[in-house]
């Protein structure tokens, strides 16, 4: 046997010396597509579709059902399916790491079902996946997913080893703990699902263009006007960048620039000769630990895998169009991790003919994510692209989706998650793309750990104050490029002369589905907070300044967001700005510091999405600055930070003259021009201060020799989260979504239905009909935090032994003792059809959160609690000042 010839860790020459490589396998891209009537793109359309492959095809094909079919051009600059369509390996697999990427699988394997009925080819078969885990941590992730299971409605089914090998004869078992079965995954031939669709989309009416070049994308006032190509030039209101790894190069085709941070990676496909008896129903196999899968195709065996370090491709960004210069030669030396893992899962491998191991590049998004949606730089411009390898997964739910935005104007499916407005410019940095696309493949099959940080395209953003907070032990994640403090080890400070500033000192690590080994230094982080003082660094908020000559702003604020604005000056109010769904596209603080002029508070990961938001809804007489880069935010909180501030200033802050959720300009230390708001973002006293750059490092000099005396801590992001859970505070883009209420999620009184604003009519006819969801906290009572596996967000929620919905935000409450979950609880019957969710309905359940299969009893808040503290007092005193100004807005909501 080869195997027993081989020694796992032989050299990838002996390796090569040994497997003879004659290929015979087809190259589809030199295939004939179907003969295409149209030779030259026509000179008018409504969309111009960039890309013939899998994901253009199907979005082509949608556009065509819901009736612009003949308004519509696809264009391809080689064939249709002549990119990574041909040789992409064809799974299509349903549990994904979303509700929202999940519901898109499920569309795309409707699809390919339909297409088969129809007698079309596609190459579809249902033969279900089995994954492996060959640790406990990856048995506790299948856990995790069974319980999941039922609030996504996907059948899976927990094995033991053994019966893994009844499901897959072809494993050597010896080292396995278990596998997930998910017997509704199959597989798909993705070149003729590309021609298919392709076909059907011509029957449509859909014009298709071979080997024609997008040479420019044409915009006027900030929306798309046209399309030049080396056929000639197609005027146009709408085009979708389906480029596959090209789309990054396409995106630099219009003027701006639009970004889809792309960068393709070499990635292998090894090919057997046919294998005797091979069943046809072999199941999809994914060895997630060893970071491999196969997969039967037509008698033969395909496998393939995401190696934890992957190889970057055509570093130049210059990507052959031809299939024939693309082909990258084989690296024996790089594909041997993964060959070692194929030739011990699979035994029988030994004695196999391999036929070819192709080396074809496949495209990946810095965050190993989807991009798709209308991209912030145009109007008009849409992107589906960074399908990662699994493209048939993707592209008959992304396809409709797209198709929905650009006929309809909106989609039946949220997923601002995968949205291209979730980047910055600094995503597209080619050499940045180059480092991270080293990392990203791996996450595919990696251990998805809580709070995972990348390690590579890191100390991009970071505030003035960032060598300071190394040098007290600061332990780093990142978001939106900003370095950010997660927590804080104080006996592991940074040796100023050995420090290495290409990357932070400590990245954060949590590598547990228990107790993190963090957990110690967040709650005495979390006790400062509470009973003395702590400090935090803020600046990664997303900060913008609007402003006006006249009162265009406060008129423009008033229709957008949906509190009311014109508040008196100096006043801070906290609002949602809705979308015609009622449902959050941002979450945001306003402070009122002109009359003309106000300065928002956003969630960090809101930096791109709520300017475009503003942009398209603010008159040309409004400016929009974003300042986010201009400010360092220190925030202070704790019961004595008004006695330690005012040894700083000479502005008097006694609640009297500076209430609280008021704004002040105020001279801190021998610097002036401080923007201080008297709130906090974690319902704790205290303030934050927007810090001009320059003088960040002297304020926050002052504060640390200031707090001395009062037992000052420095804090990090996951006390602060902590803080927020066991107050019941809601976070944007874990709570709070494009679909989310205020109604569902107790926030009604931030909502002034006295005006005119973006979303009201859907507001008022939910508040008549009743909501079929709501907000809910649950304490868990009889879980132990040292010895169980924590929650960590997307837990089932039972009522009354019955499924009604799932967690979103999970934490440690520190006071409590206790675990607390965030989430959202439905009134589901026999059928699973939502009804009218009441507060009496809510309170009246028993309630129980599963945990990876063991359901812990909980109890369950509908408003936020009462936390005992040494300084209620002195809270309510706050309180009761601000309530005197008539303002109840004391509670505010950013996710950094």
């Amino acid at each position: 046997m080869l195997l027993q010839r081989i020694h796992l860790k032989a050299s990838a020459s002996s390796l090569r010396r040994l497997i003879s490589l004659k290929s015979s396998a087809v190259d589809r891209s030199n295939q004939e597509s179907p003969q295409l009537e149209v030779a030259y793109p026509p000179r008018n359309a409504k969309v111009v579709i960039c890309g013939g492959g899998v994901m253009g095809a199907s979005v082509a094909y949608h556009i065509g059902k819901l009736g612009w079919a003949a308004d519509t051009v696809l264009i391809d600059q080689n064939r249709v399916g002549g990119g990574s369509t041909w040789q992409s390996s064809g799974l299509l697999g349903i549990f994904k790491p979303s509700l929202a990427q999940v519901k898109l699988a499920k569309a795309s394997k409707k699809l390919y079902q339909l297409l088969e009925s129809k007698g079309l080819s596609t190459g579809w078969k249902q033969c279900g996946s089995l994954n492996l885990a060959r640790t406990k941590d990856r048995m506790c992730v299948f856990r995790r997913m069974k319980a999941q299971s039922v609030s996504w409605n996907i059948e899976c089914e927990l094995l033991t080893p053994s019966q893994c090998k009844e499901k897959c004869p072809l494993l050597n078992i010896d080292d396995l703990e278990g596998g997930l079965w998910i017997p509704g995954d199959g597989v798909g031939d993705p070149y003729e699902i590309c021609i298919s669709l392709v076909k059907e989309a011509k029957k449509l009416g859909v014009k298709v263009v071979e080997n024609c070049t997008v040479q420019k994308i044409i915009q006027l006032n900030g929306k798309v006007c046209g399309v030049e190509t080396d056929l000639g030039p197609i005027q146009c209101d709408f085009f979708v960048n389906c480029a596959g790894f090209w789309a990054r190069g396409v995106g630099q085709l219009s003027e701006p620039y639009v970004k889809v941070p792309l960068h393709a990676v070499e990635h292998y496909y090894l090919h057997t000769k046919p294998i005797p008896d091979l069943n046809s129903m072999t199941p999809v196999v994914r060895d997630l630990d060893g970071h491999i899968y196969f997969r039967e195709n037509n008698g033969r065996l395909l496998a393939g895998g995401f190696e934890p370090t992957a190889k970057p491709a055509f570093e130049d960004g210059k990507i052959p169009v031809s299939s024939k210069d693309r082909r990258l030669p084989e690296d024996w030396d790089h594909f041997h991790v993964l060959l070692e893992q194929l030739l011990y899962r699979i035994p029988c491998l030994g004695n196999a003919v391999l036929d070819r191991l192709c080396n074809g590049p496949e495209a990946f998004s810095p965050d190993c994510k989807w991009i798709i949606g209308e991209a912030p730089e145009i109007r008009n411009y849409l992107v589906a692209a960074g399908m990662k390898t699994v493209g048939i997964s993707a592209a008959g739910g992304v396809g409709y989706a797209t198709a929905e935005i650009i006929v309809n104007d909106n989609t039946s499916c949220d997923m601002y998650e995968l949205e291209v407005s979730r980047f910055l410019g600094l995503h597209n940095n080619r050499k940045f793309l180059r480092d991270r696309v080293r990392e990203v493949p791996g996450m595919h099959y990696g251990m998805s750990y809580p709070f995972h940080e990348f390690k590579t395209g890191r100390n991009l953003r970071m505030s003035p104050i960032y060598p300071k907070l190394r040098e007290v032990g600061a332990v780093f994640g990142q978001v939106m490029g900003y370095e950010r403090p997660t927590w804080f080890d104080p006996a592991h400070v940074t040796d100023k002369e050995a420090s290495d500033w290409s990357t932070p000192y400590r990245i954060a690590a949590t590598e547990t589905f228990g107790k993190p080994p963090w957990f110690e230094y967040v709650a005495a982080e979390y006790e400062a907070c509470r009973e003395t003082v702590g400090i935090s660094d803020y600046s990664s908020f997303t900060k913008i300044d609007l402003w006006s000559k006249g009162d265009e702003v406060v008129k423009a604020l008033q229709y957008i967001c949906s509190n009311n604005v014109d508040v008196p000056l100096d006043s801070i109010i906290h609002t949602g700005m809705q979308n015609k769904y009622g449902g959050y596209e941002n979450d945001c603080s306003l402070a009122r510091i002109a009359e003309n002029h106000y300065m928002m508070i956003a969630p960090t990961i809101q930096q791109t999405r709520c300017r475009v938001w503003l942009q398209k809804h603010l008159p040309s007489t409004v400016a929009v600055s974003d300042v986010t880069s201009m400010f360092t935010a220190l925030c202070i909180m704790g019961p004595f930070t008004r006695t330690l501030l005012s040894e700083l200033t000479d502005t008097d802050l006694c609640p009297n003259n500076y209430p609280f959720f008021t704004y002040k300009l105020l001279d801190i230390g021998l610097a002036n021009g401080i923007r201080t708001f008297n709130l906090t973002h974690t319902g704790e006293l205290g303030y934050v201060l927007y810090i001009p750059n320059e003088f960040a490092l002297h304020v926050y000099s002052r504060l640390i020799e200031a707090g001395e005396k009062y037992g000052m801590r420095h804090v990090g992001y996951y006390a602060t989260r902590a803080l927020r859970i066991e107050k019941f505070y809601a976070f944007w883009g874990q709570d709070l979504d494009t679909r989310t209420t205020p109604l569902e999620c107790g926030r009604m009184w931030r909502v002034k239905f006295d005006k005119d604003f973006i979303g009201k009519e859907a507001l008022l006819e939910q508040k008549e009909k009743g909501v079929e969801r709501m907000y809910i906290q649950l304490i868990l009572d009889d879980h132990c935090h040292e010895t169980e596996l924590w929650p960590w967000g997307g837990e089932p929620i039972y009522r009354n032994g019955k499924y009604a919905g799932i967690t979103t935000t999970t934490g440690y409450g520190f006071t409590f003792k206790k675990q607390v979950c965030l989430g959202f609880v439905q009134n589901l019957d026999e059928n699973g059809v939502p009804q009218k969710v009441t507060a009496d309905f809510v309170q009246s359940g028993d309630y129980e959160v599963d945990i990876a299969g063991i359901r812990y009893h909980a109890k369950v808040n509908l408003h936020s609690p009462t936390l005992p503290t040494k300084y209620r007092d002195e809270e309510r005193e706050a309180y009761q000042a601000t309530r005197d100004k008539g303002d109840t807005s004391i509670v505010i909501t950013v996710n950094k």
